[in-house]
């Protein structure tokens, strides 16, 4: 989608400090971090939220985007003292960029329930 922003993140329009990246998912440091650690896992495929991931293929790519997270996650060092993975959808949730995205959160405890 042309005028989004994780989209031109995905294409390099926009720069970002990526952590990770795959045929399928981008990793990067979330500009206005709300945890030591504080990484978005976007899909490289346009996907406005996590309701609009639908049927098969969607749900292959929810769960590749998990397992992409968690694997993030250990990259950055999380595992051991443990990590949150959450997803925003619509306003009311804080959802900012209609672009599908996971919040991957470490590096201190984190409070519940959040919000």
């Amino acid at each position: 989608m042309a005028d989004c922003l994780f989209c031109k993140v995905v294409a390099g329009e926009i720069p970002a400090r990526i952590a990770r990246r795959t045929a399928d998912a981008v990793a990067f440091y979330d500009i206005d971090p709300k945890a030591p650690v504080h990484v978005l896992v976007i899909p490289t495929r346009h996907v406005p939220a996590v309701r609009n991931a639908v049927g098969p293929e969607g749900e292959a790519l929810l769960g590749r985007l998990l397992a992409f997270s968690a694997e993030v996650a250990t990259e950055l060092g999380l595992d051991e003292r443990g990590y949150r993975i959450v997803t925003n959808t619509g306003p009311d949730a804080g959802q900012s960029v209609d672009h599908l995205h996971l919040h991957v959160l470490g590096g201190r405890r984190l409070g519940w329930p959040p919000g």
